[in-house]
């Protein structure tokens, strides 16, 4: 998997709220662009099978995508256009704004013009831009999920962090040993980590999901 420095460390960054739909023609050709919010490798794999199973018909289902709050996980694929006529220039745009955990497709039909690799370019670059134009630009921040167990008579502690932090509890069952889940952001982990040690009986684990 490539990988690169794009944006410094940090705990906050720009995705799409939803899904968004662009469009560009030239010589006949149509260029039907998709964006999706995702969040893993397997998510964008899902929803490219889907379009290639929906537009069986076209010719090429083009795309590009970005994960993580440091967006350093990328991959751009041409489907069988010339070589960065079509991936590059779709990532160019997700770039352009900064975003991640975002993917986007672009399903050509052939309009029986070619268009040369400055034409592809554009038609590509144009209707993810278009994609791009019709989403909602939100931004997201980045967290680690933890587990708590502690005693209930450490309850009234454990929950004063949460409060004080501004940490919403999850999943929580509170018996004779008190469980419960929180996000948090990674600017506050170390913070976070240190309230819950002085506690001397809670037992925080880093969990996924």
């Amino acid at each position: 998997m490539l990988m690169d420095a794009t944006t410094p460390h940090k705990d906050t960054y720009r995705s799409i709220e939803g899904p968004s739909k662009g469009l560009f023609k030239d010589n006949g050709s149509r260029f039907i662009a998709h964006a999706y919010p995702v969040s893993s490798e397997q998510e964008i794999k899902d929803i490219v099978a889907s379009l290639k199973k929906e537009y069986h018909d076209a010719r090429h289902h083009c795309y590009a995508w970005r994960l993580g709050y440091r967006r350093d996980l990328f991959r751009a694929n041409d489907d069988g256009e010339p070589s960065s006529s079509a991936g590059r220039p779709i990532l160019g745009q997700i770039d352009s704004l900064e975003l991640s955990d975002i993917l986007i497709v672009v399903v050509r039909y052939f309009g029986g013009i070619k268009l040369g690799i400055p034409g592809l370019i554009r038609a590509y670059k144009t209707s993810a831009a278009d994609a791009l134009a019709n989403a909602s630009i939100i931004e997201k921040t980045a967290a680690e999920h933890f587990r708590l167990t502690f005693g209930y008579m450490e309850m009234n502690g454990v929950m004063k962090i949460l409060k004080d932090l501004g940490l919403s509890a999850r999943n929580q069952d509170f018996g004779m040993e008190c469980r419960l889940e929180t996000d948090v952001r990674l600017s506050l982990v170390d913070t976070f980590l240190d309230m819950i040690q002085k506690t001397g009986g809670c037992l925080a684990e880093k969990v996924s999901g």
